[in-house]
């Protein structure tokens, strides 16, 4: 085994927990093992998969408060981690009703040739790798793995070692369906596990930063494996002057502030309409100021901690870089230090510009800042003047007024006077544009389908030798 490493308690800040990575050869064998089972596994067929699913859903119901209870500590925050789990259950259910229509193979199809046909078959990479973040920890380790598993995958997962205490109860419900069990591990680890990890899977998926995303871009390429990647974000909302402002208020700050921001689909960027700005920045200070951090206690408010302390580094580094350019805060403003844990209460800053990081870089925190737009053209050159296309949001007086400038942002997922759907709707199919990802969609039917290959039998039905090789061959005899 490896070296224990210690992890941070968000609420108290200090090491209260521990973790030890398994060395490289026994990594190794369990990867192995994996995909030895992994073809009884495929080869046992779909209806059997699906079983095997919905009894490991019984098993996550029986241990959904411990798991409740790891999420909680790992991130400092409780009703996130409620809907987290059951978010993660409901995907269950989701996926194994709708997996023998998603991967079904049709009949076989005659071809151009009426004497060949062709007949599909759907071949599973046979071990998936999922590297999975600190910020929603159980959800974006599963939200790979029930697809793969269905496809017919044998799956490892490496979590964050920022948030690791929820693999022990989700361990023991995998140990509950032994079947499961033989094609699904989840081990703890370090960055250092994940890289090891690439070489002995045969696709992987990671959801982090852009930085990781492209050393993990750059081993699967040597490798020769594929990589689905879901990178960061900086995503903007475009207010028009048009919009419901009650709505749109208590919507972005919503998608600004859930899980303190810690998301990559976070509303990171607000441009207004210049005629509606004043009464929607009043409006929304107002709505922010009423926020309460859940402190001392998760009952005492809706606001946790920030989860990771090199991220809060971050944060705090924005907002003094902004200030410093001209910025004025409104409401929050300020990393701070309660009972050991580092929080920051909803931020809304304005006399924003692009020269200021908290415009363009990741800040991954409750920070709103807004600025206004005199057309529609300068906004939504503004909300796409960045190297990040993850999601957006656009709020208008009608759909139509809506979609017009959504269709015009270079982002993947768009949500129409709301924000941040993408993070509750699974079913719309979207890729990431730009630096925040490659690769397949991970939501909507592609999700499923990224994990299987596609093999075609070319069938000749006659005995009649072919006309292009039969002339060729035997005529000059």
């Amino acid at each position: 085994m490896g070296e224990r490493i210690g992890v941070r308690n968000p609420r108290t800040g200090q090491q209260d927990y521990w973790i030890t990575p398994p060395e490289r050869d026994a990594l190794a064998d369990l990867c192995a093992r994996l995909r030895r089972r992994q073809v009884d596994w495929w080869k046992g067929g779909l209806e059997r998969r699906i079983e095997v699913l919905q009894q490991w859903r019984e098993a996550l119901l029986i241990e959904r408060d411990r798991l409740v209870a790891a999420l909680a500590t790992d991130t400092g925050r409780r009703v996130e981690s409620d809907i987290e789990v059951d978010l993660v259950i409901g995907g269950l259910h989701r996926w194994t009703r709708e997996a023998p229509t998603l991967l079904a193979t049709g009949e076989e199809q005659p071809t151009s040739l009426p004497f060949v046909r062709v007949r599909g078959e759907l071949v599973p990479y046979p071990l998936v790798g999922v590297i999975s973040p600190w910020n929603f920890p159980l959800l974006l380790s599963l939200i790979d793995v029930i697809p793969a598993l269905l496809a017919g995958c044998a799956v490892i997962v490496k979590p964050s070692e920022v948030t690791p205490r929820f693999i022990e109860p989700l361990s023991r419900s995998i140990e509950a369906v032994p079947p499961l069990g033989d094609v699904l591990a989840v081990i703890p680890g370090t960055g250092e596990t994940g890289a090891t990890l690439i070489e002995l899977v045969d696709a992987i998926c990671f959801t982090g930063s852009v930085e990781t995303g492209r050393k993990v871009a750059a081993a699967a390429a040597r490798h020769f494996i594929p990589a689905f990647l879901e990178l960061g974000g900086k995503d903007p909302a475009i207010v028009l002057a048009s919009a419901n402002l009650e709505l749109a208020t208590a919507a972005i700050l919503w998608g600004s502030i859930a899980n303190v921001g810690q998301s990559c689909l976070s509303i990171e960027r607000i441009y207004v309409a210049r005629s509606v700005f004043s009464e929607f920045v009043d409006r929304l200070v107002a709505r922010a100021k009423r926020i309460r951090l859940a402190y001392p206690s998760f009952e005492d408010g809706e606001l946790g901690p920030l989860i990771d302390e090199q991220q809060a580094r971050i944060i705090q580094a924005h907002l003094q870089d902004a200030v410093e350019k001209g910025a004025r805060i409104h409401c929050g403003g300020r990393v701070e230090e309660l009972g050991g844990g580092l929080w920051c209460r909803p931020t809304v800053l304005t006399d924003v510009d692009h020269s200021m990081k908290v415009m363009t870089e990741e800040t991954f925190g409750p920070i709103m800042p807004v600025m206004a737009f005199d057309t529609v053209d300068e906004a939504i050159s503004l909300a796409n003047g960045t190297i990040y296309g993850l999601s957006a949001a656009v709020f208008a007086g009608s759909t139509d007024e809506a979609l017009a400038v959504g269709q015009r942002i270079q982002a993947g997922g768009i949500s129409i006077n709301d924000a941040g759907l993408t993070a509750i709707v699974h079913e719309g199919e979207k890729n990431a544009f730009k630096l925040s990802g490659l690769g397949g969609s991970r939501m909507g039917p592609a999700a499923i389908r990224r994990f299987v290959r596609r093999k075609s039998f070319l069938i000749k039905t006659n005995d009649q030798p072919d006309p292009w090789w039969y002339d060729v061959i035997f005529r000059r005899e």
